[in-house]
């Protein structure tokens, strides 16, 4: 029997990968709803391919418009109400969680109370509010996430049927972004378009400057931590330009337990949806007659400060980390207006969590009350 599928931020890059997983495998899943908020000739067209029961607009003024996108037969929606009667539904299985910041959070919380299984991609959901999401998952074990990140897909995928006390690192892989050969004095002086210019990706802005920072893999490290339960000192970082090994896990005895794949998404998606199972797919194959090389290497002590960022608000806990979060979307919001040199993207995320008094995480408003103020005063912080 076909698993019932709700795709949350369908519209994205990980919501098209997940377009496309889903269209490989009919038999196995039926797409009960589909949910983005701008961009609707995509969802439209999406609709048009899946007939989900319902598609939804998270912008209520945009639901008129998107009714009439659809095909004959699809019903529109649109606000938050609808998503969460969505994620809830008997119809559904599986939601995969795409949405961008913290439109996500109740969402998510609300299908792991309903017992869903949650195909996790977005990095908001654990960084700000993994402590909520633990005791949420505690109280409903009926319930779980998976994993989509391709990091943390393959950091999943090497510890099955591992012990929890096998386990002596967790090493999350990175391409090193833009500045993986610049000097810390050539960083100094970047441009805008130098942070843009991935040797290897071509993606949104956003991910591309925190990719050039560190700041994606200090958010993946908090997220690693909730995932799998480890100690923040056993959680590592290696620059990896090829981005074939997605991650390592090293164990007790010092063997290392990889997985690899060619870099495309609908890996770890198709992962999440068929677990425990593992479907066969058309995904491209690693050509190992092409003499693949794969380089590891440590990042250069100081020069991602990021880095040490994640391992204090994965010591202290709390609001920290979304008060971490925040702090950089704005600094990021204000190097690309062209405001500030891009090492006080650093300067700036260090000031906000210094300034910050932690409060624990107790609900959904203390973290959303966290989040506004390290806006505020990432904003006003002078470089």
């Amino acid at each position: 029997m076909s698993k019932g599928v709700v795709v949350l931020g369908a519209t994205g890059s990980i919501g098209k990968s997940a377009r496309s997983a889903l269209a490989a495998l009919p038999e196995r899943f039926r797409v009960v709803g589909l949910v983005a908020r701008n961009n609707l000739e995509e969802l439209a067209a999406q609709a048009a391919q899946f007939h989900p029961e319902w598609t939804v607009t998270t912008d209520p003024a945009r639901e008129q418009e998107l009714a009439g996108r659809l095909p004959a037969g699809c019903r529109a929606a649109g606000g938050m109400e609808k998503v969460l009667e969505l994620v809830t539904s008997p119809e559904t299985d599986i939601v995969l969680c795409a949405i961008v910041g913290t439109a996500g959070l109740e969402p998510v919380i609300a299908a792991i109370r309903a017992g869903k299984r949650i195909a996790l991609a977005s990095k908001e959901i654990l960084v700000l509010a993994g402590e909520i999401i633990a005791r949420e998952l505690a109280a409903h074990p009926e319930s779980e996430i998976i994993p989509v990140d391709s990091e943390h897909s393959a950091i999943f995928q090497c510890l099955a049927g591992r012990r929890p006390g096998e386990i002596k690192h967790l090493y999350l892989t990175a391409s090193g972004g833009a500045f993986r050969e610049w000097t810390r004095e050539q960083i100094a002086s970047a441009k805008l378009e130098d942070a843009l210019a991935h040797p290897t990706w071509n993606m949104g802005a956003k991910v591309t400057i925190d990719s050039a920072s560190m700041m994606n893999k200090a958010l993946e490290m908090i997220e690693a931590r909730h995932l799998f339960g480890v100690h923040p000192d056993q959680i590592r970082v290696l620059i990896h330009p090829q981005s074939v090994i997605h991650s390592l896990v090293e164990l007790t005895d010092s063997s290392l337990i990889a997985q690899l794949s060619k870099p495309d998404m609908r890996f770890a998606i198709t992962y999440a949806l068929t677990y425990p199972e593992r479907a066969a797919t058309d995904l491209p194959e690693l050509d190992f007659a092409s003499r693949l090389s794969l380089e590891l290497r440590l990042p250069e002590p100081g020069k991602y400060p990021a880095l040490e960022f994640a391992r204090e608000a994965m010591n202290r806990g709390g609001t920290l980390p979304g008060v971490m979060n925040a702090a950089n979307e704005v600094a990021v919001d204000r190097f690309r207006r062209g405001e500030i040199p891009f090492p006080a993207i650093w300067s700036i995320i260090e000031k906000t969590m210094t300034a910050h008094e932690t409060q624990p995480q107790s609900d959904l408003a203390a973290i959303r009350s966290a989040d506004a103020w390290a806006r505020r005063y990432a904003g006003s912080v002078q470089r």
